[in-house]
């Protein structure tokens, strides 16, 4: 599932190649890619003609581009293997192609939502007085966004009462952190993932919180996470971060720090990695006299 940096690398994309243009037409080739828009494919398309695409912004791992004539926006969630890419008109179709939107101008591109899975799609909703589609106004700020409050993040981490990489997947707390990066963080930060968010002090979670920052600004200056063919910018290039990962994907591979093995433990029908040595587990709660 592509992260917060996968998302902004694919966002600063539509910036410079999509934003700013008109949309002379949207047509909806699979229906399963606008199920979010409960008015259907022909809605969809039909609200989309001869809107301009204003500044494409993104809160954790959704990214959304603004009518900018409107108080709406068109929403989009990459799910397992979503693709927006800037292709040349004339182009081939991609084998599953489920949205094309197409430019009044003269650039000789369109826009084009690939999903081979369809985990993911396009949607269009209103928009909050702060200008977020409305369904993701519960979504928190992600630490790269300026805005994002550190000691409210901290204060809320210690009434979680849940373990730290629990909350760091919360995306009510924290937004844009998923299984690698929060995985990435902990090893950085020499957390274990079962470690109880009530034990962490304001310095510990600032520390933590400075790792995320890092290794998420280290992911976006390599074009993000490709493990796969199946995240791309919109360009279809894919991220080389998973050259530079320190745990995720490391089972049984020596540990970059202290040279043991780093392992896989199954948590929440998804992996976690980590050194046994740098991110010791917390010691079992003694049980009351």
């Amino acid at each position: 599932m592509p992260e917060l940096p996968e998302v902004e690398v694919v966002r600063r994309g539509l910036q410079r190649w999509v934003s700013g243009r008109t949309i002379a037409e949207a047509r909806v080739l699979h229906p399963r890619a606008v199920r979010r828009h409960l008015a259907g494919g022909d809605d969809f398309a039909a609200r989309l003609k001869g809107h301009s695409v204003g500044i494409a912004r993104r809160r954790g791992k959704y990214l959304w581009l603004p009518l900018a004539d409107t108080d709406s926006s068109i929403l989009g969630h990459l799910g397992m293997s979503g693709q927006l890419l800037v292709q040349p008109e004339d182009a081939a179709d991609e084998k599953h192609l489920r949205v094309r939107i197409t430019f009044d101008d003269s650039l000789g591109t369109e826009l084009r939502f690939v999903d081979q899975r369809t985990f993911g799609g396009l949607s269009l909703h209103d928009n909050t007085p702060d200008g977020l589609p409305d369904v993701i106004a519960h979504i928190a700020r992600d630490p790269l966004d300026p805005a994002f409050d550190d000691e409210a993040f901290h204060t809320a981490l210690r009434l979680r009462r849940t373990t730290v990489k629990r909350a760091l997947l919360d995306q009510s707390l924290i937004s844009g952190v998923g299984n690698i990066y929060a995985d990435e963080a902990l090893w950085r930060a020499r957390l274990h993932f079962e470690r109880p968010t009530a034990g962490l002090n304001r310095p510990r979670s600032a520390e933590l919180l400075g790792h995320i920052r890092d290794v998420m600004n280290a992911a976006l200056a390599a074009g993000g996470t490709s493990f796969d063919s199946l995240y791309v910018n919109v360009n279809g290039e894919s991220g080389y971060f998973d050259r530079s990962l320190d745990a995720y994907g490391r089972e049984d591979e020596p540990c970059r720090r202290c040279g043991a093995q780093i392992r896989r433990r199954p948590w929440m029908n998804r992996s976690s990695y980590f050194c046994p040595r740098c991110q010791r587990p917390p010691r079992p709660a003694r049980p009351a006299s």
